[in-house]
Parts: C-alpha cells; sequence; structure tokens
C-alpha cells in the first residue's frame, strides 16, 4: 500500500501514537518515550510490581526514577511548583506505592531534582490516562534496537501536538431524540474526543433557539451521585435539578462531560472517598494523591456548544472557574445562574470545601 494511502487510513501518525500509548499505559505496559536527544522507558508507578520493576532494570541503561508531580511532592514535605524526580534504588514496588498515594509518609534524606522534559511528558501521558500522577522511568543507550522493537514509541512532541489540537476537536457522531419524564422532548448527541477518545454527551432540552443565548450547564459525569444518589455529593441533584429548569425555562443545553471526580477518574475518585472516610477534606483527598484542585478542562466545551451552533450562553453553574474557561474559548458567557441542591450530613463538609477552598457559590449557612 501506498505511503499516503496508509497515512490516510491511520490518520496524524502523532496523534495514533498517543492514542497507542494511552493504551498501553492503562495495561501496564512500558513505552518508550523520546525527543531529539535522548530515550526512556516510561510506565505508570501505579501498575509496577517487583517482576516488572526487575525487567525494567535489566533493560536500562541507568537507574530507575519516579517522578512526582508538585502536589505529591508537597505531602512528602518538599516545596515547588514543578515535577521532581526522586531515585528509586532498591526500594520494591510496595515502597513505592506508599510513597505514590499513601497519607503520611516522608522522605528523609532524599531530596527531589528537576523533572526533565521527558520526564514531564511522561507524567502527562498518566493523567490523560486517569491514572495516578506518578511514573517510573528508565534511560536507555540504543533505543532503536531489537530489544525495544515491540514497544510503542511516542515522542513529547506528539503529547504536546494532542494536548494542543486532539483534545479540543470534538465530533458529533450520533445524535437521537430522547424524551424525558418531567421535561418532553429533547435530544442527545454524542461527541467523540476531548483526553482520551472519549465520548461526551450534549442533551439538547427542548429547543433552544441558537439566535438567542441559550442556557447551559457543563456537568462532570459523577457515578455514584448522578446514578446511585449518593450522599457525599451535590451532583445529582445538581444534574436532575437543571434538567427540570432548564424545561421550565424554555429549553438550554447540558453537556454531560466524561470527567469523573474532578477529572480524576472514577479509580481516584475511590480512593480519595476512601481518603474522607479517614476524615480528610474531598481537596486534601485529591492532593495526597499527587491531584491538584481541579484537573478538569472545559475549553472542548467550548467547541461541542459552537459545533451545536451556540455562541451565547446563560450559564448554570456554581464554578467561577467555568465562566472563566468558557470566556477564554471563546464564547459570550452572557450571565450566570447558581445551581442549588440539598445539604445533608454526608455532605455539608463537602459543600464547605467547594465553597471556602474553591471559590464556589455556595451559601455560607449550610443546613441540614
Amino acid at each position: 500500500m501506498a505511503d499516503n494511502g496508509l497515512r490516510h487510513l491511520i490518520g496524524d501518525l502523532d496523534v495514533v501514537s498517543v492514542e497507542r500509548a494511552l493504551a498501553e499505559i492503562r495495561s501496564g505496559r512500558p513505552v518508550l518515550m523520546s525527543n531529539d536527544r535522548s530515550a526512556v522507558l516510561a510506565i505508570a508507578a501505579e501498575t509496577i510490581d517487583d517482576k516488572t520493576l526487575t525487567a525494567l532494570k535489566s533493560a536500562a541503561s541507568g537507574e530507575a526514577r519516579l517522578t512526582l508531580s508538585p502536589p505529591r511532592l508537597r505531602l512528602l514535605g518538599y516545596d515547588g511548583a514543578e515535577p521532581g524526580l526522586l531515585p528509586l534504588g532498591t526500594r520494591p514496588a510496595a515502597a513505592i506505592h506508599e510513597i505514590v498515594s499513601q497519607a503520611g509518609v516522608r522522605l528523609n534524606g532524599v531530596a527531589p531534582t528537576p523533572a526533565g522534559q521527558l520526564e514531564k511528558a511522561a507524567l502527562e501521558l498518566v493523567r490523560l490516562a486517569y491514572l495516578l500522577p506518578a511514573t517510573i522511568t528508565l534511560p536507555v543507550d540504543e533505543p532503536n534496537g531489537l530489544a525495544f522493537s515491540g514497544l510503542v514509541r511516542v515522542t513529547v512532541e506528539a503529547i504536546r501536538r494532542y494536548r494542543r489540537e486532539v483534545v479540543n476537536a470534538p465530533r458529533i457522531v450520533a445524535r437521537a431524540p430522547v424524551p424525558l419524564e418531567g421535561v418532553g422532548e429533547s435530544e442527545f448527541v454524542v461527541f467523540r474526543g476531548g483526553e482520551g477518545m472519549r465520548d461526551q454527551v450534549a442533551v439538547l432540552i427542548g429547543n433552544p433557539d441558537p439566535s438567542e443565548p441559550v442556557y447551559m450547564r457543563m456537568h462532570s459525569a459523577c457515578l455514584t451521585g448522578d446514578l446511585f444518589a449518593s450522599l457525599k455529593c451535590d451532583c445529582g441533584d445538581q444534574l436532575r435539578g437543571t434538567v427540570k429548569r432548564m424545561a421550565e425555562l424554555g429549553g438550554g443545553v447540558l453537556l454531560y462531560l466524561d470527567q469523573e471526580g474532578r477529572g480524576n477518574g472514577i479509580a481516584n475518585k475511590i480512593r480519595a472517598y476512601c481518603l474522607q472516610h479517614g476524615g480528610y477534606n474531598t481537596f486534601d483527598a485529591d492532593e495526597i494523591l499527587g491531584f491538584d484542585l481541579d484537573q478538569r478542562r472545559f475549553d472542548f466545551a467550548a467547541a461541542m456548544m459552537r459545533e451545536l451552533g451556540y455562541s451565547r450562553v446563560r450559564l448554570l453553574t456554581n464554578n467561577p472557574a467555568k465562566v472563566l474557561s468558557l470566556k477564554d474559548a471563546g464564547l459570550d458567557v452572557v450571565s450566570t445562574h447558581r445551581v442549588g441542591a440539598r445539604s445533608t450530613s454526608h455532605n455539608v463538609g463537602y459543600l464547605a470545601a467547594k465553597r471556602d477552598l474553591a471559590g464556589h457559590m455556595i451559601e455560607k449557612d449550610l443546613k441540614y
């Protein structure tokens, strides 16, 4: 097959390399990451075991190093706004897992060094894969040798391009009318794109007029709250309340975004819940796991709205960051409207943390 024909079938080879690398990383296999000067084997720290670690060390030409995010480094007692590297030495996999995600861990006498370009790219790869933000990297001298022929290869520039271009290019793949109880006419429009090429859903309530500002909400998926009515959060109340309110207002667009756990993924959300059960608030729990205040991005949501024909919105949200994100992405946010939910004995601390630590517009006097 001619090279041009193959490229037409496969598409952008840089994009393909990142998508394949994401699958490998999530499966617990290493990828070969390179830039113009060097190459490393990279693997997600949470997937490592002693057997895999031994095999990686035998294939490498230098010491194994652990890359940690700034929030996790702060929990270990180190300041800094950049990812850092720690030598692994002879640490077994169990010790690595403690360093990566356990509360109360301290490292005595081991100071991190700044992460380089390759290590930062590896950290971005595991973040895109919804894994804990920690990687193990090992340098290799001859990346083109036969020993590494079976590994997926990805470059630093490919990951940069993926973040810059692909994440913000969702496309419509399916749509159909879906009548909703208590709402009536609505349409579900499925987009494919965003991080990891996941499916995102726009729910058109009624028939909102694109020539007028449309009521809009960006709702991040919450399995526990939306589907099972968890009392730990306000997500289910906000979702159902917003849909009902849009119907009463004559229509709107709800974007149901695959960004569980503030963009950390369902597994990390449940890990954070475990920590919250031990007394940490929602943001402290995320920080212990290595995550910043909020990992979500909303720029691709603006692209979804434009694809649907809407450019002016009346945003239903309590989160000022969402307003800024949509404005930065070029939408005209005509007005903002608060979204109410019940406070309970189970979620009052969660609501207070969102108000006090993330600036959400939630009443001061939370009653239950």
